[in-house]
């Protein structure tokens, strides 16, 4: 089974709608050691929650990994890596962080507990709990 994975994006500098007008992305700019760990397990078919940051504070839409990690092509540091990710669907009605933070067995979830995190796994136990929420 496909690993799920949080992406947080400010809406202001790349937003839902804009993956899905460009049919995808190239996952760059994360520089933290943590999240970049993350990047680098990240495998192609692997589910993604496209995350909004900021004023948005919700998951917004399905994705999915299309090219797993490799290394940034625009820098000369090994160490930073990107992925690519295609729109899969767009969630029915976002789920807020508000929302989250709201159910009991979440409260552990990176979201949650690493905020300033920008690539973020999530367990199945999670998986199953966002589902409950409406992140179909």
């Amino acid at each position: 089974m496909p690993a799920t994975w949080i992406l947080k994006t400010e809406p202001s500098a790349y937003n839902w709608d804009q993956l899905v007008r460009d049919g995808g992305a190239v996952w760059d700019g994360v520089a933290n050691p943590q999240a970049l760990m993350h990047l680098r397990a990240m495998a192609g078919g692997d589910e993604v929650l496209i995350y909004h940051s900021g004023d948005g504070k919700a998951i917004v839409g399905v994705a999915k990994i299309a090219k797993a990690a490799y290394p940034d092509p625009h820098l000369a540091d090994p160490k930073r890596v990107v992925v690519e990710i295609v729109p899969v669907r767009p969630i029915k009605a976002p789920v807020t962080l508000s929302a989250i933070k709201a159910v009991a067995g979440l409260a552990d979830l990176g979201l949650v507990r690493q905020g300033r995190l920008s690539c973020l796994p999530v367990s199945a136990k999670h998986r199953e709990l966002l589902r409950r929420l409406g992140v179909r």
